[in-house]
């Protein structure tokens, strides 16, 4: 690579709340290709336009390889890692090819199709648990990661008491501020789980019809793969299968919520819910580090060339936001009509291979979550939720919700108009009183009981200033 010229930004970026970095847009208008600054000092090409991250992600010139020289690595952390990983996410055709047609089969429209009752059973059974266990809960814990993990378990045969071990792991091994040490015992302690339940699996006589026990028959047992290569491609499906469709879960739901009018509008028109979904994927691109490359040979993509052993940062999120191709792409517009065009998943050879169960499980939640608690709502102020800026994968730490309307306020208060007349403090004193040193109202119960509305009532009739309105 080409000497350090000029002073280029420093990568990563940090992301808006839903959002990527707003430096991404501000390169797409002066510099769509740009030299960047990675953790490790070295540099790379930032691609910022839709239309030059889809050629990148479609050119197999471009390779996912983190074990070729000049591969961009997000931080330090993640670089023996992600060389570790002998998974089809980290290789180029054909052996790509080999890895991917042994999967394909079983994330087909047809076969997601035929999990729909499962998926809806599944949901609802979160929901009762939900709100047996309510009137609140973290979200996230409760509902938007097991329903995922619930799933992809089952597919690969992992008991349901086991799902708490692999989550821990897989969240080590995305977190980068976790020492490599850690992320790589994480990986190491995935492996060894899945080579024992593999064991068990293939030896009983009764082998179980999963998506293991067809993996090791078709692939194993054939010589096509090795034992090691299946542990990894089982750690890989489990991480991904659940991580990523999770973490969207729940952005998605945060979404809803604070724009209520969403919800609204999928509860009277369900036709909508597939466009919201796509609509979500679009707006939240939380796989925000997916679409690095390291150049093969020179190749020129929007009239720039990049030299064979160039790192390249073809960013998903950054296109998914090109107005040229998403008008006003800074709105959540679930009536979006080009919105189907997103990169979410990806793009050519690597383009997601389980996207249909992904949007399998975001349409389940948003048919059957907002009908079951049509007054879902945010628990603490949609300013205190924590996002996980050091993480591969966007999401929120926790969603805390209510499951139940909040009592409507039996009456509000504009305070600014009051001119210190005292009257409401005289006729309902337990609940008015007049500050000392302006002689405004103050509020001493937020929620007064319903043996002192009618005070109320008359406080808000006596006002001069009208200061008071009953919400009934």
């Amino acid at each position: 690579m080409s000497e350090h010229v000029g002073n280029p930004p420093s990568f990563p970026m940090k992301r808006c709340t839903f959002g990527p970095p707003a430096e991404y847009a501000q390169l797409r208008a002066s510099e769509p290709v740009a030299r960047v600054v990675l953790p490790d000092g070295k540099l790379a090409w930032l691609f910022t336009r839709f239309a030059d991250v889809r050629t990148i992600l479609g050119d197999n010139r471009f390779s996912t390889s983190p074990k070729h020289e000049g591969y961009p690595f997000p931080a330090p952390s993640r670089a023996p890692v992600m060389r570790a990983e002998n998974t089809l996410l980290r290789k180029d055709p054909p052996e790509h090819t080999k890895y991917r047609r042994m999967l394909t089969a079983e994330f087909t429209v047809q076969a997601i199709n035929a999990m729909v009752p499962y998926l809806e059973e599944t949901a609802t059974r979160l929901m009762d648990e939900m709100e047996a266990n309510g009137p609140a809960c973290d979200f996230v814990q409760a509902f938007a990661l097991q329903l995922p993990s619930t799933v992809i378990a089952e597919l690969l045969g992992v008991p349901r008491e086991d799902h708490k071990f692999f989550q821990e792991r897989s969240t080590l091994k995305l977190d980068m501020t976790v020492p490599t040490h850690i992320q790589a015992r994480a990986s190491s302690e995935l492996r060894e789980y899945f080579d024992r339940m593999l064991t068990n699996t293939i030896n009983r006589p009764d082998r179980p019809d999963n998506l293991t026990s067809r993996l090791y028959a078709s692939q194993v047992e054939t010589g096509n793969i090795t034992r090691e290569e299946v542990l990894h491609t089982l750690e890989i499906l489990l991480q991904a299968g659940h991580e990523t469709t999770g973490n969207m879960i729940a952005l998605s739901v945060l979404s809803v919520l604070t724009n209520p009018q969403i919800k609204d509008a999928i509860i009277a028109d369900p036709a909508l819910i597939r466009n919201t979904v796509e609509e979500m994927l679009r707006y939240h691109s939380i796989v925000h580090f997916n679409g690095a490359r390291v150049a093969l040979e020179d190749v020129e993509v929007g009239g720039h060339l990049v030299r064979k052993g160039e790192g390249v940062l073809a960013m998903i999120s950054a296109a998914n936001y090109d107005p040229e191709m998403f008008p006003k792409p800074d709105e959540l517009n679930i009536h979006r009509e080009e919105v189907r065009n997103h990169l979410a998943f990806s793009y050519g050879v690597h383009h997601c291979l389980g996207q249909a169960l992904a949007r399998a499980e975001l349409q389940i939640v948003f048919r059957l979550l907002f009908k079951r608690f049509p007054d879902l709502a945010l628990a603490v102020p949609a300013s205190e939720i924590e996002f996980k800026q050091d993480a591969v994968v966007w999401g929120v730490r926790k969603l805390p919700v209510t499951l139940t309307k909040r009592r409507k306020a039996f009456f509000t208060a504009d305070v600014e108009r009051c001119v210190g007349g005292g009257l409401c403090v005289e006729t309902s004193p337990t609940v008015f009183a007049q500050g000392k040193e302006d002689g405004l109202v103050r509020i001493l119960q937020e929620d007064p009981p319903p043996e002192l509305h009618d005070s109320i009532r008359e406080a808000a009739q006596r006002c001069p200033a009208r200061v008071f309105k009953i919400q009934e």
